[in-house]
């Protein structure tokens, strides 16, 4: 049997454990398919790839698609000291391709690797300190180490242009230091993938960083159900008392010091209750003045800016569902916007919703400090705009509030204010069945339409899904605060 390649891929699963690292090397097919947001996250990578490679016209693109005709040619390519795409070295069981090497001095390179990120993490040092490695044994000497990556204060004006949208920095030092034990690791992560058995792994924070494990549902199915890991906080309470042995909320002894919201928890565990506390609950909806507007925004982020004006990572609305209710006994009405084709939606959405937001009455967000971002930065769009937008924000209020304050938890919602959790705990309604379910997918799906990549047919099927979700989140929270006014026997 051939031996394993040792690739900077795998050299980071090792890093972050090794029992993820033999996973992949020896059972890939318990890792389950890439999700919708990850691929996004991937394309976005490969576009900033290309981008970086637009600032070096003279470079080489090896073709990667076949594994040993890459570093082959790689390998001929080396002589004639050009600068070289997706280059790929194998040194014994070491294996990396790097993003651009490039001739420097008479005998040496650099190394770039480019980065979608918005900066610099620990893991980029890591993952170039590996690949100066496999240069270094395959006998190139290698004189700096750099990084391309994201800069959020670029904007975009007509085409990208790549020199202001990537910050190239030094960080040789920075990966002198990572390099420290680095063959000892190496010779580690060899023997690990050579195992028979996969190495034993208890669960750490180390599943949760630099990024969450693909595996940690499996690793972690032995917990009970409602276990310390659901308590809401951070995690140094949970693994403390996963070190004591403690896996269950119920079974936390009373020695144990739990915050205010831990503790609510562990009680309507043990009682099998809701918690509620009415008269902060009832002082909330006090604030709320019809009509009562319900209103949510659906967005896009790309790394790199579709439209003019706007910069990498800034939130781009594209959709609002908006619920009225124009008084107690009122009927719910539904208005919406969600943008066609490939321009800006910003205009239209901003001229679309001065339309129907009236001149007084609460606007009702769940988790309003988004909403009111998104608001303030259409206001620096359009200034014309800015007086109307300094009422609106007057307006807002935040439905979050009495749950992240747990004036209400439900045990249902685990650790979690997030309306996907609270929606079902107070009202039994929830997105199961539907094509969108969450936020991020929704972005995804749109950013297809608006890069012109959705064909017709497969736009028109996205804009359906993505009516049908964002139409339930304003509903839900209408019919949350209906259900709040049940439980308080609000204006009764």
């Amino acid at each position: 049997m051939a031996s394993k390649l040792l690739s900077k891929s795998k050299y980071l699963n090792g890093l972050q454990c090794v029992k993820l690292l033999w996973m992949y090397c020896n059972r890939p097919g318990v890792f389950p398919p890439v999700d919708t947001a990850t691929q996004h996250v991937f394309d976005q990578g490969h576009l900033v790839g290309e981008l970086a490679k637009s600032l070096f016209p003279e470079g080489i693109d090896i073709p990667a698609e076949n594994f040993i005709g890459n570093i082959n040619l790689t390998r001929k390519l080396l002589g004639e000291r050009k600068i070289l795409f997706e280059a790929g070295l194998m040194a014994g069981r070491l294996y990396s391709r790097i993003d651009i090497l490039k001739p420097a001095g008479q005998d040496q390179w650099d190394i770039i690797e480019v980065k979608s990120s918005a900066s610099i993490k620990e893991i980029n040092i890591h993952d170039v300190a590996f690949q100066r490695k496999v240069c270094e044994t395959s006998g190139l000497k290698i004189d700096r180490c750099l990084l391309a990556y994201i800069n959020t204060d670029y904007v975009k004006h007509g085409e990208i242009d790549p020199g202001q949208l990537l910050v190239i920095e030094d960080i040789t030092g920075a990966v002198q230091d990572a390099s420290e034990g680095i063959d000892a690791r190496i010779a580690k992560m060899l023997e690990i993938m050579d195992g028979a058995e996969a190495p034993e792994q208890p669960i750490g924070k180390h599943c949760l960083a630099p990024y969450e494990c693909a595996l940690r549902q499996a690793c972690w199915e032995f917990l009970p159900e409602d276990s310390i890991f659901d308590l809401r906080g951070g995690k140094t309470t949970q693994f403390s008392l996963y070190e004591r042995g403690i896996l269950a909320i119920e079974d936390i002894p009373e020695d144990v010091i739990l915050n205010r919201q831990q503790q609510i928890q562990k009680r309507c565990l043990e009682n099998g209750s809701v918690h509620m506390q009415h008269e902060e609950i009832r002082q909330f909806l006090q604030k709320l003045e019809y009509p009562h507007y319900y209103l949510d925004f659906e967005t896009i982020n790309p790394a790199v800016p579709l439209y003019d004006g706007t910069r990498p990572y800034q939130h781009i609305p594209f959709q609002f569902s908006l619920h009225v209710l124009e008084s107690e006994s009122g009927a719910l009405l539904h208005y919406s916007y969600l943008a066609e084709g490939t321009s800006d939606p910003r205009p239209e959405l901003l001229r679309r919703l001065q339309e129907l937001l009236g001149t007084h009455g609460s606007i009702i967000a769940y988790n309003a400090g988004f909403e009111t971002g998104i608001l303030t930065e259409l206001g620096s769009m359009a200034p014309e705009y800015e007086p109307w937008l300094t009422g609106i924000l007057e307006r807002i209020v935040d439905l979050l509030t009495p749950f992240s304050h747990f004036y209400y938890y439900n045990s249902a919602q685990k650790d979690s204010a997030s309306l996907k959790k609270v929606l079902p705990a107070v009202t039994g309604i929830d997105y199961s069945g539907m094509t969108v379910s969450n936020g991020t997918d929704a972005s995804v799906l749109f950013y297809k339409i608006a890069t012109g990549e959705a064909s017709a047919e497969q736009a028109a099927a996205i804009k359906r899904d993505l009516c049908e979700y964002c139409a339930l989140d304003t509903e839900g929270m209408a019919k949350i605060v209906v259900k709040l006014k049940e439980i308080t026997c609000y204006n009764r």
